[in-house]
């Protein structure tokens, strides 16, 4: 059972950084390379691009929390949740009004 989880490639947990604007400010993330795959399926049902995803996220964050002492945290966070909860996590909000 441990060889599974041992012989992952080490490219999926190699880190990436990219830059995202986050409320006009530019600025950049760093997450391992599988925890931006996660992002990008999960940006993908709510039809937006990564960083749209992360830039709204951020938002309403700040609205409901107030700053996030480690935001990147809560993103790997946030995947975990997609994962653990499937498919049904990460469909669109069906409070939004189009």
């Amino acid at each position: 059972m441990c060889h599974f989880f041992a012989s992952q490639n080490p490219d999926s947990y190699a880190f990436e950084t990219r830059s995202i604007r986050l409320n006009g400010q530019s600025t950049s993330i760093r997450l391992e390379k599988i925890f931006w795959r996660i992002l990008e399926q999960i940006a993908r049902t709510q039809d937006m691009s990564v960083p749209r995803f992360i830039s709204t996220l951020h938002g309403e964050i700040l609205g409901l929390w107030g700053e996030v002492a480690n935001f990147t945290s809560h993103l790997r966070c946030i995947c975990l949740v997609a994962l653990e909860r499937g498919p049904e996590a990460a469909a669109p909000d069906q409070r939004r009004v189009a």
